[in-house]
């Protein structure tokens, strides 16, 4: 952490920011945890090369993986040296619609208040999504407090990024969504007769948007969805997948295109919000470069 940088950002690790984000930005993480075949991992110790044999697991697993959210002790471990450097803190989270993640981080920061170790200094905020559009809101606060901006100041950059931000995603099945108790309102999909590919986004909670019958017209939704970001004036964009690095790579081409850019960062997502979507997913998001500093 930079000492001359007056704000610090604290994340989760279900924004899957790549590594040289984090670095390059000191961004802090708490790690959510994911149980598989009894076996219980915080998902930060799960680095991307054993993603495969995680999913593979998945894949053949009959109950399916658990996730659960950080104590508020793995919150005050973070938040303690941040404090005692004099720092501020923005805290940005999975949407608590679908995770207790936030709930864990604004009793940590009772506690601190409590104990007299700062704690008013700390500023908890609902990214209302996961993934890549956290990513996205993350960087807009990370940008902000290595520009020397206060804590209330990077929670605005935040609140810009994300109120303005749109994140689709398609997934290959429902079954993980059922099994993992988050389907949400796409409830209304299941036990259809047809072989459906849900399109879907993450607001409050996980929301259809539509279906398509193959996974080709899928990819095309994904590239129009793209089309129409950029008409309204989007230029920074990400794309996200999981186990599936052959489409990932088409959609970035496709948006290459589009854009005429570079993408922000195009990362798998892992275990934990995995668990609960499964192997296959697609998605892509993009804001207005300016909100992201």
């Amino acid at each position: 952490m930079h000492p001359d940088v007056p704000t610090a950002v604290v994340t989760d690790t279900t924004a899957y920011l790549p590594d040289e984000l984090i670095a390059e930005y000191s961004i802090q993480r708490v790690s959510l945890y994911v149980s598989l075949e009894g076996e219980q991992r915080p998902e930060i110790e799960i680095a991307g090369s054993e993603y495969a044999s995680f999913y593979e697991h998945l894949r053949q697993s009959d109950e399916g993986a658990t996730t659960s959210q950080p104590s508020v002790g793995d919150f005050t471990a973070v938040y303690e040296p941040l404090l005692a450097e004099g720092k501020e803190v923005v805290s940005i989270h999975l949407s608590a619609g679908i995770s207790g993640t936030c709930e864990s981080a604004e009793q940590a920061r009772q506690r601190l208040l409590d104990e007299d170790k700062g704690g008013e200094r700390i500023n908890v905020y609902d990214s209302r999504t996961g993934a890549g559009g956290q990513g996205l809101v993350v960087l807009a606060a990370a940008r902000a407090a290595r520009g020397g901006a206060s804590g209330a100041d990077t929670l605005t950059a935040a609140e810009r990024c994300r109120d303005a931000l749109e994140m689709w995603f398609t997934i290959d099945t429902l079954e993980y969504l059922r099994k993992g108790g988050r389907i949400g309102a796409a409830q209304a999909w299941l036990g259809s007769a047809l072989q459906i590919k849900p399109i879907l986004t993450l607001g409050e909670e996980i929301t259809p948007v539509e279906r398509v019958r193959t996974r080709r017209r899928a990819f095309e939704r994904m590239v129009e969805f793209a089309r129409r970001r950029h008409a309204d004036g989007a230029d920074a964009w990400v794309v996200q997948h999981i186990q599936d690095h052959e489409t990932a790579r088409h959609l970035v081409e496709e948006c290459r295109d589009i854009f005429d850019s570079e993408p922000e960062f195009v990362s798998e997502v892992g275990p934990v919000i995995g668990a609960h979507i499964g192997p296959g997913m697609i998605g892509f998001g993009g804001v207005r470069s300016s909100l992201l500093g």
